[in-house]
């Protein structure tokens, strides 16, 4: 158990170091307001600090820097939340003022305003694909052999998805195989439609259209392909601004590792709600052990949850950061509200 002494000493190390990126000296600590021992006192107190592997000494300097374990430290026990600026609440409330907006306006606005905010990258992960549910399909035919078909999801979301059309199949069959499906599917999640097309509604089709068996599989193949996972990102380029990463090749393995949807789907993905930080080496991935992740949840209707990620260096205004996911969430999962 640390003393108060060195819960303070450990405190004004790991606000300094946010503040300025540079290692701290004892004589920097005894200057500050807030202590008022000497320096030989703060000296003893961080060489027993370091030995309890919550602060560690760069090569570089006599100064000390926080370790892994005095930032989880910090977050866990030491943390306040920031009261933010009336400008930062603001521009977020400002953001969902435009009632017209879709999902995917929302969410990408979101994630510019995160990123702009904090100067980190944001990262956001819509609601799971099962949830995903089908609102509307359209068929547009582009010739006599192609067409693409728009599908718009209960989220706002629109895909399109080309497929070959076989010469045998009239348009008007087209259509009808379009009022049909609209008929049975709207309601049903993106991952239930094979199961759909071919236990219920197969054979409505077969009634209705006379090249069915042609026209279903091509249809089918539009309409029943795996879901990608979607991520959207912002301020990509912000970690260029960071004195953490100056190291190109750093750079570039941590944007391959933010680029693999999947598994950054994989690893926001979370059942619980609240504001979760994992802290260098907390994270699975090796470009990402210089960096914490700070992730918070929103909620899309009743049921359904996606992710708002913030990425940075382990060196990051943890407290501001905070309030600021936290305003985020709640405002965007109040505008979702309305929705569904």
């Amino acid at each position: 158990m640390l003393t108060e002494r060195q819960l303070l000493i450990l405190q004004v190390i790991i606000d300094d170091f946010i503040t300025t990126a540079q290692p701290v000296g004892s004589r920097s600590i005894s200057k500050k307001d807030a202590i008022t021992f000497s320096s030989a006192t703060v000296r003893n107190e961080m060489a027993d600090l370091e030995e309890l592997g919550f602060i560690e000494k760069t090569h570089s300097s006599s100064g000390r820097i926080p370790s892994e374990k005095g930032y989880r430290f910090y977050v866990d026990h030491l943390l306040s939340p920031l009261r933010l600026s009336q400008q930062e609440v603001g521009t977020i409330r400002d953001a969902f003022t435009d009632k017209m907006m879709e999902f995917e306006q929302v969410v990408q606005k979101s994630a510019g305003i995160l990123s702009e905010l904090t100067n980190y990258t944001s990262i956001i992960l819509g609601p799971e694909v099962f949830e995903t549910k089908l609102k509307q399909l359209q068929i547009v035919p582009l010739n006599q052999q192609s067409a693409i078909a728009i599908l718009v999801t209960n989220t706002g979301h629109v895909e399109h998805r080309a497929f070959n059309v076989p010469s045998e199949v009239s348009s008007s069959d087209l259509e009808k195989m379009v009022n049909i499906l609209n008929s049975r599917l709207q309601g049903v999640p993106l991952i239930q439609l094979h199961e759909k097309l071919y236990k219920e509604i197969g054979d409505l089709l077969k009634a209705h259209t006379e090249q069915y068996d042609k026209a279903f599989a091509y249809l089918r193949a539009a309409l029943v392909e795996e879901q990608p996972t979607k991520l959207y990102i912002g301020g990509k380029t912000n970690i260029l601004m960071q004195p953490e990463f100056k190291d190109l090749d750093k750079v570039r393995s941590l944007y391959a590792t933010i680029e693999k949807e999947s598994e950054m789907a994989d690893l926001l993905r979370s059942d619980d709600e609240g504001i979760r930080v994992r802290i260098g080496h907390e994270n699975p991935f090796d470009a990402m052990q210089n960096c914490s992740l700070i992730t918070a949840s929103y909620r899309l209707g009743n049921d359904q949850i996606g992710t708002i990620a913030l990425l940075g260096p382990t060196r990051m205004e943890y407290n501001r950061m905070f309030s600021l996911m936290n305003v985020l969430s709640k405002h965007m999962t109040s505008t979702f509200r309305g929705w569904y």
